[in-house]
Parts: structure tokens; C-alpha cells; sequence
């Protein structure tokens, strides 16, 4: 009997069909570890620790992976807020990097309580900085991001298909209308990669990153005087040929 589940992009039940016969790669989101994950987030790894076992049942080879951001995670939905790790930091007393390890610990724990089977692999964002700022760099070179404020954002209107799973029109959604419009952004649908010290002053996780940038006259000035306000910004000049 084949497996039939529920397709979010055509909103149909379907028989299920891996890309590679007899294989199946699972991702899912896990954890940011700033606090106790309460019983509606756990909801959701019940969820997955279903679906895995029904693939399993079925004779599926799986691969799932599941992340931990343990690191910076903003408490609106609108790049600006407060970050959540440091939040969890100042709540505590404790460093960031204490927080982490302590709610990862945690959220462990609570997951082996409730019998939700490990996943195959789990990994932290913070062992994966490398991969980001190449996966960051790579769109830059295809021209899906810009750089505003000293932050890097993707430009939403370069990918086609952006809000198709979710089925937006984003020229019907409302800008502001539940969250304040970052004014560095072209598009309020813009999304942050990457931030510096220019968003947030306090930070205790940070990471060396070049980006490139092809900016006007007054852009530039803008960036020169964010460069002597903050060591997080600095500015190598390369003429066109």
C-alpha cells in the first residue's frame, strides 16, 4: 500500500515519491535555545518524531536532521526586537554561550521524556558560521541581496516563487500592519542575513564576514561614517577598471 500525505504546495493528498527511490532527507527546524521550550513547541517535535517513524514503518532509509540555533534569534518577526539569546543572557546573569548549552541540555531532556526518537544528525548554528557567510556570499555574487545600514538583506523580488508554498500575494499583503518597517529595507518583505554592530550594539556572538557592495555617492558617505562609529563595518575601495 503506498503512502499518501498531505502536499502543502498543491493542498492535495498525494502518494508520497522520495527524489531518490527507497531514500528520504527530513529537515527540521529545532530549538532556539534561549529558554524551556513549552508544550506547544513540543507539540511540534511530536509531529516529526510521527512523520520519522511512519517513514521508517514504510521502510524509508532516512536522514534527518534537525538544527539548534543557538545563536542571535529576534523577538519580532521584523529583524528588530530584542535578540533572544541575549535576552536569555540578561534574564540569567549568565553569558550567552551558558544559555545555549544550558536550554540545549534542556530541550534534550524533554524530548527523551516524551520518547521523540533522536535525529540523525543535529547541528548548531554556531559550528556553521563558515557555511552561512559562503551560502550569504554565493547569493551576493547572484544578485539576490543588497546591503543597507551595514546589513546584508535578500531581495525578495529576485525570487519568483517567493510565498508560493504559503500561497502570498505579497502586492495584497499590508506592510506594517503587524510588525514596524525596517527603513534599510527596499521591500518590507526583505528579509536580514546577515546584521552588524550597526543593528545591535551589544552583542557577544560575533563573526568576521566580507560582503561587496556596489553603492552611490551618498551611500557611500553613509557607509564612511558608519565605519568610524563602529569597528564592525570597514571599507575596502575597489575602483571599476
Amino acid at each position: 500500500m503506498a503512502l499518501r500525505i498531505y502536499n502543502t504546495l498543491s493542498r492535495k493528498m498525494e502518494e508520497f515519491k522520495p527524489v531518490v527511490a527507497g531514500k528520504v532527507g527530513m529537515y527540521a527546524c529545532g530549538p532556539t535555545v534561549y529558554n524551556y521550550a513549552h508544550i506547544g513547541n513540543l507539540r511540534s517535535y511530536i509531529f516529526e518524531d510521527v512523520l520519522r517513524r511512519v517513514l521508517l514503518y514504510n521502510g524509508f532509509k532516512l536522514t534527518h536532521v534537525m538544527n539548534i540555533t543557538d545563536v542571535g534569534h529576534l523577538t519580532s518577526d521584523a529583524d528588530s526586537g530584542e535578540d533572544k539569546m541575549l535576552k536569555g543572557a540578561k534574564r540569567e546573569g549568565k553569558t550567552v554561550w551558558e544559555i545555549a548549552k544550558f536550554y540545549t541540555d534542556a530541550f534534550m531532556s524533554d524530548t527523551l521524556k516524551l520518547n521523540i526518537q533522536k535525529p540523525d544528525v543535529i547541528c548548531k548554528a554556531t559550528d556553521h558560521i563558515k557555511e552561512m557567510i559562503t551560502l550569504i556570499q554565493r547569493m551576493e555574487k547572484n544578485g539576490y541581496t543588497y546591503t543597507a545600514g551595514g546589513n546584508v538583506y535578500f531581495d525578495v523580488s529576485k525570487f519568483a516563487d517567493y510565498g508560493k508554498l504559503a500561497r502570498l500575494n505579497l502586492e495584497e499583503q499590508k506592510a506594517g500592519a503587524r510588525v514596524d518597517v525596517d527603513e534599510n529595507k527596499n521591500s518590507p518583505f526583505d528579509f536580514a542575513l546577515w546584521f552588524t554592530k550597526s543593528k545591535f550594539s551589544e552583542q557577544e556572538m560575533k563573526w568576521d564576514a566580507v560582503f561587496e557592495m556596489t553603492v552611490t555617492d551618498e551611500e557611500y558617505q553613509d557607509l564612511k561614517k558608519l565605519s568610524k562609529e563602529t569597528d564592525n563595518v570597514q571599507i575596502l575601495e575597489v575602483e571599476d577598471a
